[in-house]
């Protein structure tokens, strides 16, 4: 159609999708933003929904306030439930097809089970706001089933938390964990006592935060350790019921069981008909693009590509915007005439994990630090990007809150009928208040 700008579809509004999105801002296009929640969430700070820490308005922010003043942006809330590559349009689940000129899938991931999906229902992982405030739910009435559980067996299970997986997000629920039963429930229960909690920490690796640099891993052990928690290494986990979970052929009574093992991408490599890897993840080009379809861009956890190392890009956020970004500049490169290749360049800025209230390790490369400092760092750096001025007053007032007192002010139990007999293995979704 004469006169018609060139149409971006960007399916997903996580950090690659609204990357993408904010950096399309004055170019001749029209953008469709599609999700099938209405909000950009943050997910490092996801955890801290799970444990009580923070509330889901602290860390997550509409779509449509965020993009307001776009005009040339428009916003769907809906499924999209495949991609037709001939026709050139975005299949949603309501039969809708959204046509586009140029396509940036930046449909992130989800948890993974290593082909034991039925441990899902016994074991939630944590990617969403709906993830967190399940789990938040499951922590906090286990406390309370505690209270009026008589049989001491039972109360040890109801009072014994599993996380499977030691990297970023296992080591830092265990760490919230262990400091939510210890100090923040301090002196509120009668019949049972939070601070005899087990927390439990198992990775199938022998290291935790592996992809750490050795010394920042063992100061993190000894960390963890040192607050309580227990770290096993070295032993998978071998089965998981309503009950309880094996590993290294052992068996734990356990109710409370997350999942920090591993990670899926979305289905986004079905969608275009091409070969995924393991992890399911679409095998780009060098400019992000889908081998035979220069139009289609696919960032972030979606997507996997190797960095002049040979290793692979990884799975965090700074990625995804930096993915999104780049397929943004590609599209107006294009746009102006320019089709001189443009491969992606990742700069990776760093990693970082907080254990507790107290101690963190990062290493940004040229600089390693651990303790104290670390933690500071690391919290300066989650406030920072924050996406406006009142969550960062907000987060920080918490962290405060929480540092001075030792209390949580997100502790919350709502819907579902909290005076079941057996309550926590309700895994029902619970909204935020």
């Amino acid at each position: 159609m004469a006169g018609q700008k060139h149409r971006v579809v960007i399916v997903g509004s996580g950090f690659g999708g609204l990357s993408a999105a904010q950096a399309l801002a004055g170019a001749d296009v029209e953008v469709t933003l599609i999700d099938r929640r209405n909000h950009h969430l943050f997910q490092p700070l996801l955890y801290q929904v799970a444990t009580a820490s923070l509330s889901t308005s602290e860390i997550a922010w509409p779509i449509r306030h965020i993009l307001r003043k776009r005009d040339d942006v428009t916003t769907l809330l809906a499924t999209v439930t495949g991609v037709d590559v001939a026709g050139k349009t975005v299949q949603l689940a309501d039969g809708a097809p959204v046509p586009y000129d140029s396509l940036i899938l930046a449909t992130g991931a989800r948890h993974a089970y290593f082909g034991h999906d039925d441990w899902e229902q016994f074991a939630p992982g944590l990617k969403t706001l709906e993830d967190a405030t399940t789990i938040r739910r499951k922590l906090l009435l286990a406390f309370e089933a505690a209270e009026r559980e008589p049989d001491a067996d039972k109360r040890r299970a109801l009072l014994t938390f599993v996380i499977i997986g030691a990297g970023p997000t296992g080591v830092e629920l265990a760490g919230a964990i262990v400091e939510l039963a210890r100090e923040t429930l301090k002196g509120e229960f009668r019949r049972s006592d939070p601070a005899s909690a087990r927390v439990m920490l198992i990775e199938a690796a022998n290291k935790v935060l592996g992809n750490f640099r050795p010394e920042l891993s063992e100061y993190s052990l000894k960390a963890l350790r040192d607050l309580g928690v227990e770290v096993i290494l070295g032993e998978p986990v071998e089965a998981i019921d309503a009950d309880g979970l094996v590993y290294g052929g052992k068996r734990l009574d356990a109710e409370c069981i997350i999942w920090a093992a591993g990670v899926q991408a979305s289905p986004a490599a079905k969608w275009l008909g091409v070969e995924p890897d393991r992890a399911g993840r679409v095998k780009v080009e060098a400019d992000l693009s889908v081998a035979g379809h220069p139009e289609i861009f696919v960032v972030g956890d979606t997507a996997t590509i190797a960095k002049p190392d040979g290793k692979p890009v990884p799975g965090v956020g700074d990625a995804a915007k930096q993915g999104g970004k780049h397929a943004a500049a590609v599209i107006k490169a294009r746009l102006a005439g320019d089709t001189t290749p443009l491969p992606f360049q990742y700069k990776h800025a760093g990693d970082l994990a907080t254990i507790g209230k107290r101690a963190a390790v990062i290493d940004f490369g040229w600089l390693q630090l651990k303790g104290w400092v670390a933690w500071w760092v690391w919290g300066i750096a989650h406030i920072y990007f924050l996406i406006d001025t009142k969550n960062r007053l907000a987060v920080a007032l918490s962290w405060l809150w929480i540092f001075l007192s030792g209390r949580r002010s997100a502790r919350l139990i709502t819907q579902g009928n909290a005076e079941k007999r057996a309550p926590i293995k309700d895994v029902t979704e619970s909204a935020d208040s």
